[in-house]
């Protein structure tokens, strides 16, 4: 393939609707941002707590900074592991109710690592259709049978566990991220038993956001570490800051620290950013009143968008799709609402299915009622 190939591929993507580009952004996260010098209010991020730019837990940074300057300096198995790591570690074992929690620095890597940690040659892993792209990674990659279910499909899992051999992992997000809906854990929990199978879930949009004290989805079902065996969360959504962690039992953890290559091979997070998200986390523990506005929020935004007849999902998360299906109808209204003063994210495939581009919508506790209201009408105004 010559870089003329690449050229071409790329005009292809053009045509398609499908190429991505990236916006630069002027301000720190939030609800307002500065984009090319023009003042928009945010629909599209994962900072469904309103987090990120939190003063409390930017003093944090600066404070810990001071303390442990900026780079961690190596691995964790190295010397890259402070007290900062350490401590967050056992504050996230206890937020999640599991025996211990161990860090990573992105939960990309996160997933990548305890799949493979955990299967390969003659063992099996069933996966989500629509799971995060990095649990597929880690499914392909770890060279075990790779089976890949209808999307929530407890009773295909079922037919597909009973045939399999060796290890077995069933693997599924938490809070599916493109469609917002949750997946069946309590059926998932069961199917585990059933068939002698761990239970993973990546719970990357539910941690901090559901459940009464946060505990993401999990809590939200009522489910423990006898159910979910193996629980990874991100620390750059609910949680404000960066980075993610594994959670569960001791042989777990330990098993990471000796086996994933994402966790050995790789420099630890800042210790500043695990000082930062010391701070969120007890944010994110006692301030309910985030998680209930974002609920208030989400039920206001629902109602109005059913009231112009817009195709939503079944989503009741923070995430709220508006399905479009052409890709580039969904890019045009993207850029119309752009217009506006509002910055809502086309999702086209391959991110999604063929023929299900869509807006993808998100809330965060920072807004508003009126920034809802005013969001539905001007989705009103450019939705034809």
């Amino acid at each position: 393939m010559s870089f003329s190939d690449l050229t071409d591929n790329l005009n292809k993507l053009t045509q398609q609707g499908l190429y991505r580009s990236r916006r630069v952004i002027e301000s720190p996260q939030g609800i307002h941002l500065q984009l090319n010098g023009k003042s928009v209010i945010n629909f599209c991020s994962n900072d469904y707590l309103g987090l990120a730019n939190h003063p409390a837990i930017v003093q944090a940074l600066k404070n810990a900074a001071d303390t442990y300057g900026v780079g961690s300096g190596s691995a964790h198995l190295i010397c890259g592991h402070s007290t900062a790591h350490h401590a967050l570690e056992e504050e996230l074992a206890a937020f999640t109710g599991r025996e211990r929690a161990l860090l990573f620095s992105t939960g990309y890597m996160a997933n990548i690592g305890v799949i493979n940690a955990l299967v390969g040659r003659g063992d099996a892993v069933f996966e989500d259709r629509l799971n995060h792209a990095s649990l597929l990674d880690g499914g392909l990659s770890s060279g075990a049978k790779f089976k890949r279910y209808a999307h929530v499909d407890t009773a295909q899992l079922d037919k597909l566990l009973a045939q399999a051999t060796g290890n077995k992992l069933i693997v599924t997000d938490g809070v599916f991220s493109m469609d917002g809906d949750f997946a069946p854990l309590p059926e998932l929990a069961q199917a585990a038993k059933k068939h002698d199978a761990w239970l993973m879930v990546d719970d990357a949009h539910g941690l901090g956001v559901l459940g009464s004290h946060g505990g993401g989805l999990q809590e939200h079902y009522g489910l423990g570490q006898e159910d979910v065996a193996v629980l990874m969360g991100t620390l750059g959504k609910g949680f404000g800051t960066f980075g993610a962690f594994v959670a569960g039992s001791d042989v777990l953890i330990e098993t990471l620290i000796q086996s994933a290559r994402t966790y050995i091979y790789t420099t630890a997070l800042p210790a500043a950013i695990a000082e930062a998200t010391r701070a969120s986390l007890a944010i994110v523990i006692k301030e309910g009143w985030r998680r209930d506005k974002l609920k208030a929020l989400t039920e206001r935004f629902r109602l109005g968008a059913g009231q112009l007849g817009l195709q939503l999902m079944a989503s009741t998360s923070a995430i709220q799709p508006i399905v479009i299906g052409d890709s580039q109808r969904a890019v045009a209204i993207s850029n119309a609402l752009l217009n506006e003063g509002f910055l809502v994210s086309a999702i086209r495939p391959p991110t999604v299915p063929q023929g299900s581009a869509r807006l993808r919508v998100t809330f965060s506790a920072l807004h508003e009622e009126h920034h809802i209201d005013r969001l539905l009408d001007a989705l009103d105004k450019v939705k034809a």
